[in-house]
């Protein structure tokens, strides 16, 4: 694809993320149109409908966050600060939030699966060397993971969005969400939740997916 081309899916992919999220999987396209800043006609040839820029946009948000595991693991010699590496950048992604709102409207294909599942092995890649250096807690799945991710960094509904304008309250929160899954000798382990059960839950299996 050439520069200028995936600029432009760039953009749209971004912008759609930012619609989606504000006003829901039913926005008008041409709101999506209108903030990546371009004509209506470039985003009907890389999206013929609107399935085409959901589908294409949970598979950019998969790959990118599969990506930011394997580079976590890569930069960060600590398993405990690869693991917050890799949620702080999800959260920057939006994956979380996003993902959920998109859910109703996913359809699953080959490709999509194919990007999970390779998100899903660089994901628990990383939480089995926390556990392993015995810095995350047991009881921690992939599943309980995610959920996490989604429930902290979801847009503050309305006036309390201002609370967190510059993104750097759901960064803070994430670290305070962290401290309670590291591992420690108090409190009662609970049992782990897998992801292929969120999956299960959201009616958009695809594929099961083994822990």
């Amino acid at each position: 694809m050439r520069a200028d081309a995936e600029r432009s899916r760039r953009r749209i992919l971004d912008a759609a993320c930012e619609v989606f999220l504000e006003r829901g999987p039913d926005a008008p396209l041409d709101a999506v149109v209108r903030r990546a800043g371009v004509g209506p006609g470039t985003l009907y040839r890389r999206f013929p409908d609107r399935e085409a820029l959901v589908r294409a946009l949970v598979t950019d948000l998969l790959a990118r966050l599969g990506e930011a595991a394997r580079e976590a693991r890569r930069v960060e010699a600590d398993p405990w600060q690869a693991l917050r590496r890799f949620v702080h950048a999800a959260a920057d992604l939006r994956m979380g939030a996003a993902i959920v709102v998109l859910l109703e409207r996913l359809v699953v294909d080959e490709e999509l699966v194919a990007v999970r599942r390779g998100t899903v092995e660089a994901v628990e890649d990383l939480l089995r060397a926390a556990r392993e250096a015995g810095r995350l807690r047991p009881d921690v799945g992939m599943g309980d993971l995610v959920l996490l991710c989604v429930r902290v960094s979801r847009p503050l509904p309305g006036a309390l969005a201002a609370l967190d304008a510059d993104g750097s309250l759901v960064h803070r929160h994430l670290d305070l969400a962290l401290a309670g899954l590291a591992a420690t000798t108090d409190g009662p382990l609970g049992r782990a939740l897998g992801f292929d059960e969120v999956i299960a839950a959201a009616g958009r299996p695809g594929e099961t997916m083994a822990e």
